[in-house]
């Protein structure tokens, strides 16, 4: 499965230089990882994000997201946002800092 590439870079611009911050394919995608726990990815054109179980309901009810659903399983604390709700930098920068703020307050693995 492939991914938006453009997506991805937009992510690394925004993460910068952090030397937490690894890339890991999964999901068919690729993941950001911060100190070995997911932060936000990138799933075909639509970017990932870990925000946690206690955040699920009020990130689902943001314009342009859904649950995580890979396997028929949806995975509470991680959400899908739609590439149409991640045109403005800004709005991908609030994504992005929601789930590094998440796997930041994460045991490094």
């Amino acid at each position: 499965m492939a991914y938006d590439e453009g997506l991805a870079e937009r992510i690394r611009e925004h993460l910068g230089a952090d030397p937490g911050i690894t890339e890991k394919r999964m999901f068919g995608g690729l993941a950001f990882m911060y100190r070995g726990n997911m932060a936000v990815g990138v799933s075909d054109d639509d970017l990932m994000v870990r925000v946690g179980p206690d955040a699920t309901d009020a990130a689902l009810a943001r314009p342009g997201t859904r649950v995580f659903d890979m396997t028929g399983r949806p995975m509470r604390g991680w959400i899908l946002v739609a590439a149409s709700a991640l045109a403005e930098d800004e709005a991908l920068g609030a994504w992005i800092d929601e789930g590094y703020a998440f796997a930041a307050g994460l045991p490094p693995k």
